[in-house]
């Protein structure tokens, strides 16, 4: 490690999540239904797997494995990482509009001044690295390093070989230097390890099912906001 990168992991980061903290939905959902819809064979593959990737989808012990079904038919025949990351840029450039409204002004607002403050601000996300980088770069014109998910060859496909997600996320966080966690921001019960290694955990956008687990896990104060996400709990910001 070079002097300046120890000096930059000496920094406490702020850590932003990105599904239903900076964008309004799942964004590997939307991606990855486009890829299918975009030929009739892997729709119609689509159509055939859903009596059994469906019900996985719906039940939480078994949706990761019904998500990667579909991401597999959405992948399949890829040839690596670099394909699906072309595919994702088109994806982006061709859905400016849609995406435009589905990122949240208020929560943009919040990672733009600990920008302009100097923060060291970096996003992990379970979604593809490359899909939060080309939607803030294209579509917000934030230049934000990205920590998500590594995928990878498999069974003729791309998927995901190391998920960030839950411990992992703050395994990856490490690892790229970001040990000391100034503030972070999510709506996720997935990320308590991340709210709590921050020493100001920020709730955002949560689901209504569980305020409850966040007021009783985190330190009492802690914000529970809504950054107009319809549908998610948290105070109105």
């Amino acid at each position: 490690m070079s002097a300046a990168q120890a000096s930059d992991a000496a920094v406490p980061a702020v850590v932003f999540d990105f599904d239903h903290t900076l964008y309004d939905g799942d964004s590997g959902s939307h991606l990855f239904a486009w890829l299918i819809r975009r030929s009739a064979w892997r729709t119609a593959l689509a159509l055939l797997a859903t009596p059994v990737l469906g019900p996985m989808v719906a039940f939480l012990p078994t949706r990761r494995r019904g998500i990667s079904g579909y991401v597999w038919i959405g992948t399949v025949g890829m040839r690596g990482p670099r394909t699906l990351d072309a595919a994702i840029d088109r994806y982006v450039a061709g859905h400016d509009a849609q995406i435009r409204e589905r990122l949240l002004p208020m929560a943009l607002e919040v990672l733009h001044r600990h920008r302009e403050a100097g923060d060291r601000v970096v996003i992990a996300t379970g979604a593809p690295p490359e899909l939060a980088r080309a939607i803030l770069a294209f579509v917000a014109h934030e230049a934000v390093p990205v920590i998500g998910t590594q995928v990878g060859p498999r069974l003729g496909a791309i998927v995901a070989v190391r998920h960030c997600h839950a411990e992992e996320k703050m395994r990856m966080l490490r690892e790229r230097g970001y040990g000391e966690i100034a503030i972070a921001y999510t709506d996720s019960s997935a990320d308590l390890p991340l709210l709590k290694a921050a020493r100001a955990p920020v709730v955002v956008n949560p689901k209504h099912g569980n305020v409850a687990l966040f007021e009783r896990t985190l330190p009492a104060g802690t914000p529970i906001l809504n950054w107009g996400c319809a549908g998610r709990g948290g105070t109105p910001a």
